[in-house]
């Protein structure tokens, strides 16, 4: 085979190979959620 034509194969093998790989799995962070308030209660005109 010429040379470019290795060259090639070489690049297509490095990629799919590159393409491959696992990806780093990410840190999951829980947040705490909000605390749960009372709504205000209506009890008159001002």
């Amino acid at each position: 085979m010429s040379k470019s034509i290795q060259f090639i194969a070489l690049v297509g093998f490095v990629a799919s190979v590159a393409a491959c790989n696992k990806a780093p799995e990410e840190d999951y962070v829980l947040a705490q959620p909000a605390p749960v308030t009372v709504e205000p209660t209506f009890n008159s005109k001002y």
